[in-house]
């Protein structure tokens, strides 16, 4: 059935239910996963004189930080269910397509991931970025609400 689950991740309390239902899914079927974070590009058009390199350099610290930690506990989560498990991180503005594009580079064929992420600033992922990998994923898709 299932071989390769990828878990998009965002390190809301939601997203990590649906990373740990997904891990032992893959359990049950001998699958392997692959945990994924997308980060946002942290794009600054014509901000030089009011943000300066040292809070770009925070602020991307920051991302990197959160997309670290979401996939330390994927990590950690699939090591102690005995799953096989790698993960990766992009950098995108548009998470939807970097999820797709993550699943079909690494050969998933099925994509577990929460019904609905962060919200604001923090979040890296949205709500509305799981109905748009909905939409747009040709791969199976399973919502964990």
């Amino acid at each position: 059935m299932f071989k390769h689950i990828l878990l998009p991740s965002d390190g809301s309390p939601l997203s990590e239910a649906a990373m740990r239902k997904g891990i032992q899914f893959a359990k049950t079927i001998n699958a392997r996963v692959t945990g994924f974070c997308v980060g946002p590009e942290l794009c600054h058009f014509g901000f030089d004189a009011d943000i300066g390199p040292e809070f770009r350099k925070q602020a991307a610290a920051a991302v990197q930080a959160e997309v670290a930690k979401s996939l330390l506990a994927i990590e950690k989560a699939a090591k102690e269910a005995g799953v096989p498990c790698e993960t990766a991180q992009e950098k995108s503005d548009q998470p939807y397509e970097a999820i797709i594009a993550a699943a079909q580079k690494r050969q998933c064929d099925l994509i577990i991931m929460a019904s609905h992420g962060r919200r604001g600033v923090e979040g890296l992922l949205l709500g509305s970025e799981t109905q748009k990998v909905l939409t747009h994923s040709k791969i199976p898709v399973l919502v964990y609400r």
